[in-house]
């Protein structure tokens, strides 16, 4: 649990997602990625709470929420279906509205949740991601060797499965450790680092996840690209943040690639590796706050 959050259940678009929230205020949806949950926020969220009403879901196979088996379309645990979740949630908390931040699988929810449901993000935050067809588009060897898990996790089920399975919690924590920019574990509290680990111990959680990559690389894929194609556009204001180390700046120029998405883009760039809201949280503050509370900076 993040300190001061209290924890919920709701059935959302056919599953059940644990959700986690504080605060008072306008409302704020904060969206984790992978390999992590909701405690990947624990160190801005109560900063964030004193203003606003922080709402921090796990997304469908991570953390307590539901783990349901993909389908062969690769549709159960695409953005679109994830972003349905999360309109439904705010459906259920009748919450008409919300600014978004999300950090990796959970920042692309977070802008699949604006070009389908375009009235319920007023405010949409991105850390370290491009969007999924732009980043397809990029790859070379060198960015291939880095996010080498893009093609690995979307392999056939059952072959990724279980290769983690044999040694779950070495293959999280070598992930983890290579993805921050010091190499070291202890980036990551002991509660946290835990959670993550857990859910790696679940046979059900390590095929969801291999599932959203293998969703990334094919419904996500093409989605973007015919979104692409026929000019569509996120219509929300955008700050983006990404780490000098992380995936992003191996991507080419990572803020134009966001401008070919929306008129409206602000980006910065952070001392980060992958994992900036742990390793930097200082500069998420900084990047995020001034703009879910006053506008664009």
């Amino acid at each position: 649990m993040i300190a001061g959050f209290k924890k919920s259940m709701q059935r959302c678009n056919g599953v059940d997602i644990a959700l986690h929230r504080a605060g008072k205020g306008k409302p704020l949806l904060l969206l984790h990625g992978y390999p992590q949950n909701h405690m990947c926020w624990e160190r801005v969220a109560p900063i964030l709470a004193e203003n606003h009403d922080v709402i921090i879901p796990d997304l469908r196979g991570y953390g307590d929420s539901s783990a349901p088996a993909n389908d062969s379309n690769n549709t159960t645990y695409s953005k679109r279906t994830m972003a349905q979740d999360m309109a439904d949630l705010l459906n259920a908390l009748e919450i008409p509205c919300t600014d978004v931040l999300g950090h990796d699988r959970g920042a692309r929810v977070s802008y699949r949740l604006a070009l389908d449901h375009p009235e319920r993000v007023e405010k949409l935050g991105i850390i370290e991601i491009v969007p999924t067809g732009d980043f397809w588009a990029n790859w070379n060897a060198d960015l291939a060797m880095a996010a080498y898990h893009w093609t690995f996790l979307a392999q056939p089920t059952p072959m990724p499965e279980r290769l983690i399975g044999a040694d779950p919690e070495g293959y999280i924590d070598w992930t983890l450790k290579q993805w921050t920019l010091r190499h070291m574990l202890d980036t990551f509290s002991p509660k946290a680092l835990e959670s993550y680990r857990a859910q790696a111990r679940d046979p059900a959680r390590i095929h969801a996840m291999c599932s959203d990559y293998r969703a990334g690389a094919t419904f996500d894929r093409t989605l973007d690209l015919q979104d692409k194609a026929n000019g569509k556009r996120i219509t929300s204001p955008i700050r983006f943040l990404y780490g000098a180390n992380g995936f992003p700046a191996k991507s080419g120029n990572a803020t134009e690639l966001w401008r070919d998405w929306a008129e409206d883009v602000e980006a910065s760039v952070c001392e980060s590796g992958h994992f900036v809201m742990e390793e930097n949280h200082q500069a998420v503050l900084d990047a995020f706050v001034p703009f879910f509370d006053n506008g664009s900076l």
